[in-house]
């Protein structure tokens, strides 16, 4: 304490980090839009932030908003950046990353290979 002033400093608890991966789509036609729902639907569940960029482009996309991924045009072969900060982020990421790697599981749902 110096002059009576009482600095604190807080440390993020174990939950609340920020984390970022990458991961290339695989998928036969990208995020269209039933891909963009679940993508979209998985990034609602986690409480953090979640924002994608595509193609190494510097304007990261709010991952939560089923608009702004379906206007991405996200195509088979780019290369998407996400990441996410807050409570689970690591969590989230991963999740999303698999869910990606997974081709968003269409050939499950819909007896289709991608």
């Amino acid at each position: 304490m110096a002059n009576g002033l009482r600095i604190e400093k807080q440390e993020p608890g174990p939950l609340h980090v920020n984390c970022q991966t990458e991961v290339e789509v695989k998928h036969g036609v990208g995020l269209h839009a039933r891909p963009s729902v679940t993508f979209t639907r998985l990034a609602k569940s986690f409480p953090c932030s979640i924002e994608v960029a595509v193609n190494g482009s510097d304007v990261w996309l709010n991952g939560k908003s089923i608009i702004k991924i379906m206007n991405a045009r996200i195509r088979k072969g780019s290369i998407l950046r996400i990441r996410a900060d807050g409570i689970l982020a690591d969590e989230a990421i991963r999740a999303l990353k698999e869910l990606i790697e997974r081709n968003f599981d269409e050939e499950k749902k819909h007896g289709r290979t991608a």
